[in-house]
């Protein structure tokens, strides 16, 4: 699977290079990729949310009016999630919603998106490059040459590149990732996936 290197200014080098069919190239499994998303966002929640039940609230405990003998229902105090500013029941109370999946599942769940983008040709590899100084107008500019504008973006960095993140880290439609930190949300919520000559290597040695 050759795929031609371009270089920043989005024209196509003399070289080519070669990408692994067993992660740009297998039968996707959608079941594996839901898993490894679902568990993303599910990793992501503060899960900090409580509300105030019968026993927690401030209110008179003073019994409203006589047990028998109204027609009505028994009533207590003002704490009966029945009346207004009574408590909750069965609100909702602080948790962990993380939970654990296979190694192999979520390379699995990576390979699958990997070759979704590669089917619809949007990986494009780019020739390594590194900017002097951090500049967002670098970024807008490698947007324009590939003609990438108003499309969400990802780029594949072998490792931290403090320059290339400060560039990007004002535009909401372009984020910069290390191979190593690669998930299966990421590739699936941008349109194209931007990959450095040299991340290749590494992607391939995270998910084989």
């Amino acid at each position: 699977m050759e795929v031609v290197v371009k270089n920043i200014s989005g024209v196509e080098t003399s070289r080519k290079i070669n990408l692994d069919e067993t992660i740009f190239g297998i039968e996707p499994n959608d079941h594996a990729i839901y898993l490894d998303v679902k568990q993303y966002l599910a990793n992501n929640r503060q899960g900090t949310h409580k509300a105030k039940e019968k026993g927690e609230v401030r209110k008179s405990t003073r019994k409203l009016k006589k047990q028998k003998g109204t027609g009505g229902a028994r009533a207590g105090s003002m704490k009966n999630p029945l009346y207004k500013g009574g408590g909750r029941v069965f609100g909702p109370r602080p948790r962990d919603y993380s939970f654990k999946l296979n190694k192999k599942l979520k390379q699995l769940a990576r390979r699958s998106a990997l070759t979704y983008k590669f089917q619809e040709n949007n990986i494009t590899v780019l020739e390594d490059f590194n900017f002097e100084s951090p500049k967002t107008k670098e970024i807008c500019t490698l947007k324009n040459n590939l003609k990438l504008n108003d499309k969400k973006s990802i780029l594949i960095l072998p490792k931290e590149n403090k320059n290339i993140y400060l560039s990007s880290r004002n535009l909401q439609d372009f984020e910069v990732v290390v191979a190593s930190e690669l998930n299966t949300y990421a590739i699936l919520k941008a349109k194209n996936v931007l990959i450095l000559e040299s991340s290749v290597a590494e992607i391939e040695k995270n998910l084989k």
